[in-house]
């Protein structure tokens, strides 16, 4: 089942004996934790019924002898278990598909969820793997092995779209004024992992208080936003701010940022955006629909890049931004002296 299907499910129908979380996505797997935590046990039993297991370090038959067993101090309890695919058995060989028999841990935790201990609730979590390439055999074979868990929660990754979505809900939550290009920088710069981003938010909440954050204070408080910044040096580009444009390539540079792939970008911002203003595209959807109709992968803040880039520029700076692209491309692969050097000077150019 998918997160939301068990949120509701908890609500409507109060926890499952036991459940197994598959999956590496942690924004969602701590959300239904702490949501069945708040299910299971009043928070002033939190600390007597919540128990925790490693089956790295400990057996599935330990796991079960304590939820068989009966507590002194509360009469409900949670039983978390952390790296549940470490019982998975070896296979006999590197290219062969055959595994050894289930450990005998499996057979005691099928004839538990038989009869399972009343106001106990165990939760396996299985995050090693993920529901992609050769990760995902290996949640097959994880879910086979707890197939006597009945309630298997899927945790998987968030797409672009849904990972801006929940960045808005969280930053609305925190009561943060997210300026639409601060919010795709920051999505982009973590690379969609929505865990990450619910920290930042949590920082940006702090550091601007009541006014708006800008995509220059993503840049200076947000790790790994050094490549969202090339989009930055675009727009202060099309704005013909060359002090800001010269901004934003001295954060490049400090940041070790290899700059003809910097340029790499940038041209080809360019070239989407030529192609979209002579298609004559009025809309960051049209823009979308007409570049995946061509087969280019076109997501709704990429378009909205190529939109404004578009805007910004008339047919003719495009042309030319193009031919000073190609110029100082060839720069940077002959010799010279610095690279900043040469960035400085594609700048200038721009903002004349």
């Amino acid at each position: 089942m998918t997160p939301e299907r068990f949120l509701q499910s908890l609500k409507r129908q109060g926890p499952a004996p036991a459940y197994l979380f598959l999956g590496a996505e942690p924004h969602q797997r701590g959300r239904c934790r702490r949501a069945l935590m708040e299910a299971v046990l009043p928070e002033d039993e939190r600390e007597s019924g919540l128990t925790r297991y490693d089956l790295g370090e400990s057996s599935i038959p330990a796991v079960i002898d304590d939820a068989r067993s009966l507590s002194l101090f509360s009469a409900r309890r949670l039983i978390i278990v952390s790296n549940a695919e470490a019982a998975l058995p070896r296979q006999r060989g590197e290219e062969s598909e055959e595994e050894a028999p289930a450990p005998a841990g499996m057979e005691t935790l099928a004839a538990y969820m038989q009869d399972p201990s009343p106001g106990v609730v165990i939760l396996f979590e299985a995050t090693r793997f993920d529901f992609e390439g050769d990760d995902k055999k290996k949640l097959d074979r994880v879910r086979k092995l707890y197939a006597a868990v009945q309630e298997t929660v899927e945790l998987r990754r968030y797409s672009e779209q849904e990972a801006r979505r929940e960045a808005q809900a969280l930053a609305r939550a925190a009561g943060l004024r997210l300026e639409p290009s601060a919010l795709e920088i920051m999505t982009e710069a973590l690379s969609g992992d929505v865990a990450r981003i619910a920290v930042e938010i949590e920082k940006l909440a702090l550091y601007a208080g009541s006014r708006p954050v800008r995509s220059e204070d993503i840049v200076t408080l947000v790790p790994d936003a050094r490549g969202a910044t090339i989009f930055e040096l675009v727009n202060a580009i099309g704005r013909g701010d060359r002090s800001r444009a010269m901004q934003v390539l001295d954060a490049l540079c400090r940041e070790g940022e290899y700059l003809p792939l910097a340029l790499s970008f940038l041209s080809t911002q360019f070239r989407l955006a030529l192609a979209a203003r002579q298609a004559g595209l009025k809309s960051p959807s049209q823009v979308q629909t007409h570049f995946s109709r061509l087969g280019v992968p076109m997501w709704p803040s990429r378009a909205e890049q190529v939109f404004q880039t578009a805007s910004r520029f008339s047919p003719r700076k495009m042309e030319s931004a193009l031919d000073a692209i190609f110029q100082t491309d060839r720069d940077l692969r002959g010799a010279r002296p610095d690279d900043r050097i040469i960035m400085e000077r594609f700048v200038l150019q721009l903002t004349a």
